[in-house]
């Protein structure tokens, strides 16, 4: 049964470096993208609200990165399941926050819009 659980945690910490800011590219093919669907559902509800709903979803895709990432060498490293202490994840919040701050500015470049922003007229 060790087995099992050092599968389930590697499975784990691949899944959570998949969704971390712990790689070059990961940003750019799976975090943003997912942030993007989520607040472009969001902005079809209530459109002021995607440069908020956007940066709410990566940071939970950061956050949830670490935690996932934290949680699987947890289980590959210890013999038994242990606790996901409070301190952990202030610090997985923290990174997550400053890796949030790029997606702010990159919104307030108009970098990362909602969709239909891309095929629009500028204005003049």
């Amino acid at each position: 049964m060790e087995w099992k659980r050092k599968t389930g945690g590697s499975v784990l910490a691949f899944i959570g470096f998949m969704l971390s800011p712990l790689s070059w590219w990961n940003d750019a093919f799976v975090n943003i993208p997912i942030a993007w669907v989520f607040a472009w559902i969001i902005s079809l509800f209530y459109k002021p609200a995607f440069a908020v709903s956007l940066v709410i979803g990566y940071w939970l895709t950061n956050v949830a990165g670490f935690v996932l990432m934290h949680k699987g060498a947890m289980k590959i490293l210890s013999a038994t399941d242990q606790r996901y202490a409070r301190r952990e994840l202030l610090k997985d919040i923290g990174i997550s926050l400053v890796y949030t701050l790029l997606i702010v500015v990159l919104v307030q470049y108009k970098v990362i819009a909602p969709f239909g922003d891309y095929f629009s007229k500028p204005s003049r």
